[in-house]
């Protein structure tokens, strides 16, 4: 019989590569021996000495599924279907610091590749197998520790790998220098709304083709992305994560991404597009949520609710239906959704329920399932089965259950989101209440009932981790993980996005672009003391808002605006909170604040007297109606304004960062140009305003004329705000961007820009 096959050795993995197959990769230390049939090398996972389906490369992805998860017990698919809570590698930081060998990162002597004890924990006794991976030192620590933990896997029961997760993590870091030719730790491309700025589905799925090597060299298997939400309201904390407003751009947008990420480009690629270098992309957030009451996020109680004054809860089905269920890469289908933590209020026609949409069998039962047919995995957002916590102006402590919070288990929050139609708990290490959500359902269904629906998740579980080739081969060789990661290419396709994501919105006289090394007055920025999102807190800054370094490679540098040709002030979109204040609660008002996309002071004296959406147990009138709130950075404004005075004539250029819109109308008559960003290094901006590059961006939203129109708008409805109309006669609505000859009129503004 011809020889079919090839051994060669890596540190402790063992490789066997298939002549017309996959490469298979073991560990030394496992246990896991090599079967031969038909003169190809297949793993004995189970170490039983024949070669079971599951086991067999040659079958199709559902085969394989359907036999190993009809050999698990319930205690592993209970496992199997939890998905971690945050893992920093090491874990010595980030939200949930961790022991080795029951000391601390720092005292242990341990290595950053080394596994915690808490992820032995569940890794041997809750037999999890999804890890959720923040922060990690490098490359090659990520890629390492990757291999331990394959390791430990493999060498368990029935040898199922670990598939590894992360959110999105290709921001830029704005300070950092782009060269070309050098590396880093990882490509940097815009934010998401960046992205969306550039208007080009090609683009997206460059960045998903790159993105996914990167992701595969770091031992990651699945991307909890896009975030396709369309985000109908302006207020939205979470807005610079979607693809914008517009539900046709952001199912484009959707489907060029998870091509990219999904369908393999090396590896023995199947006819159905799937490879050992795919990437699973969860898509989030069904069936969108980016309509909260007022612009407030679900993560919060206070931001529980999504709704539809508009009557448009269809629309924000869009970006699945036509874009992440309609891929054209062979896949098909995006691998996984994530509902949103919102309830979608009043928009369950068969139950009336209002709770949290995992929990919701009309939304995740009835639509996703029945009536568009999706048979991928269902995972919860983090946190939604446990108990909330008592302060509801944070994040930590407590969990999301919103709509059960009362009158619920934990362990029957698991029950019910099952019997919805999901398939996984996020946030969740611990198997116990999984198991005792079996046994609820044993007593009402029996036990061959409970089976099914077990082994149902568990198929669909499987099935995405058979197709990604982490069955043949979780490992990372970390040579290869160095070479790939951030390297020149991909750091250069990374930066190029970046240009193409920034948006000139005026240009007066042509005052742009500049000339080089002439005088710029760049005024410090401040910010006081304060919390982030989170709650975490966070320091006073008072200083120059960007790389002073990398500024004087481009321009002579004065704090004397007399000597100054012109000025470049830099700042950030007006940001005055998410919509709630614990010292109006404790002051005896309902707790509700307005969201203001102004720097100045605001009253909100045209929002709504009586609140869509509350609940006596909480506050059933969330109205905010005649309240003022003040934005943090309301210093912003006073720079740009103080610098007009000082250039005395002169030109006043405004660099503006933004992570969802806000409103230019106080500085905007005061400025000669405006370039918006969203995300970049410093540099590409720099690029831009001495016409290294043309701008070519586009606004992904409009950008309202005033508060008024924001008040008034609704909150499920793209479109249909005031924008604003600058001195030039240029209205920033969506799709609008100017280049160096003028208004941009092109194929990308016929194709999206028509939307009201």
């Amino acid at each position: 019989m011809n020889k079919e096959w090839a051994k060669e050795k890596t540190e402790a993995v063992s490789y066997i590569t298939n002549e017309g197959g996959p490469t298979l990769g073991y560990s030394d230390d496992s246990g896991v021996k090599i079967i031969f049939d038909g003169g190809f090398a297949f793993k004995d996972l189970n170490k039983d000495g024949k070669l079971d389906k599951y086991e067999d490369w040659r079958l199709p992805a559902d085969v394989r599924a359907k036999d190993l998860a009809s050999k698990m017990p319930i205690g592993q698919i209970a496992g199997l279907m939890l998905y971690s809570a945050h893992q920093a590698v090491p874990a010595s930081g980030g939200f949930f610091p961790a022991a080795y060998n029951g000391k601390t990162y720092a005292e242990s002597g341990a290595k950053p590749h080394d596994l915690s004890d808490e992820q032995i924990a569940f890794l041997t006794n809750d037999h999890l197998r999804h890890v959720l991976i923040t922060s990690v030192e490098s490359p090659e620590i990520a890629a390492r520790w990757n291999n331990k933990v394959q390791a430990l896997a493999e060498g368990i029961g029935l040898g199922i790998p670990v598939n590894n997760s992360s959110d999105p993590r290709h921001g830029s870091d704005a300070s950092k220098e782009y060269n070309a030719g050098a590396g880093g730790a990882i490509s940097m491309w815009p934010e998401t709304l960046g992205l969306a700025a550039a208007f080009d589905p090609g683009l997206v799925q460059r960045f998903g083709e790159i993105a996914a090597k990167e992701y595969r060299a770091l031992g990651i298997a699945t991307a909890l992305s896009p975030q396709i939400d369309i985000a109908t309201d302006p207020r939205w904390s979470r807005f610079d994560g979607t693809f914008g407003e517009d539900s046709r751009l952001s199912a484009d947008l959707a489907r060029a991404y998870i091509d990219g990420f999904q369908t393999s480009a090396y590896g023995q690629p199947a006819s159905d597009g799937w490879g050992q270098g795919s990437v699973n992309a969860m898509v989030k957030h069904w069936p969108g949520g980016g309509s909260g009451e007022g612009g407030r996020d679900a993560h919060f109680g206070y931001g529980k609710y999504a709704v539809y004054p508009g009557n448009n809860f269809e629309e924000h089905l869009v970006p699945f239906l036509e874009g992440a269920f309609q891929l054209k890469g062979g896949t098909e289908k995006a691998s996984a959704i994530m509902p949103y933590y919102t309830i979608s209020y009043n928009q369950d026609q068969a139950n009336g329920e209002n709770v949290g949409n995992s929990y919701n069998a009309h939304i995740i039962g009835d639509l996703l399932r029945n009536k568009y047919g999706y048979d991928g995995v269902v995972c919860t957002d983090w946190g939604i089965t446990d108990d909330e916590g008592s302060d509801i102006s944070r994040l930590f402590p407590g969990g999301r259950s919103w709509g059960v919070e009362q009158g619920y288990s934990v362990a029957e929050r698991h029950y019910k989101a099952l019997m919805a139609g999901v398939d996984q708990f996020g946030g969740n290490n611990d198997a116990a209440p999984v198991l005792e959500a079996y046994r609820i359902g044993v007593a009402k269904h029996g036990e061959a009932y409970m089976r099914r629906r077990f082994e149902q998740s568990a198929e669909r579980l499987l099935k995405n981790i058979f197709r990604v080739g982490l069955f043949e081969n979780p490992y990372c060789d970390t040579e290869e993980t160095a070479r790939i990661v951030g390297n020149a290419e991909f750091m250069t396709a990374g930066y190029e996005a970046q240009l193409k994501s920034l948006v000139l919105l005026k240009n007066k006289d042509h005052i742009l672009p500049l000339q080089k090394m002439k005088t710029a007055y760049i005024p410090k920025r401040y910010r006081p003391a304060g919390t982030n999102w989170i709650g975490f807190p966070t320091a006073e800054f008072d200083g120059y808002p960007v790389n002073m370094e990398l500024i004087q490679k481009y321009f002579n540098v004065t704090d004397d605006p007399e000597a100054a040709d012109f000025a470049i002030v830099f700042i950030t979109g007006a940001d005055s909170g998410n919509g709630y204040s614990k010292a109006d609660a404790e002051a005896g008002g309902n707790g509700y604040v307005p969201i203001s996309l102004q720097y100045a002071p605001y009253t909100a004296e045209h929002a709504r007297e009586q609140s869509i959406a509350g609940d006596e147990r909480d506050v059933l009138n969330r109205s905010y109606k005649d309240k003022t709130i003040a934005a943090t950075n309301g210093s912003d404004l006073e720079a740009v304004l103080k610098a007009k005075e000082a250039m005395n004539g002169k030109p006043v250029i405004v660099s503006l960062q933004l992570s969802k819109p806000t409103i230019v109308a106080e500085f905007e008559a005061e400025a000669d140009a405006i370039v918006a960003s969203f995300g970049v290094q410093d540099q590409a901006i720099l690029d831009i305003l001495t016409g290294e590059a043309e701008p070519s961006g586009l606004l992904p939203m409009q950008m309202p004329a005033n508060m008024k129109t924001v008040e008034e708008q609704l909150e499920d409805v793209p479109h249909d705000m005031e924008v604003h109309v600058d001195s030039e006669g240029n209205a920033y609505d969506f799709a609008y961007g100017l280049n160096w000859s003028g208004v941009i009129s092109d194929e990308r503004t016929g194709r999206y820009g028509t939307r009201k």
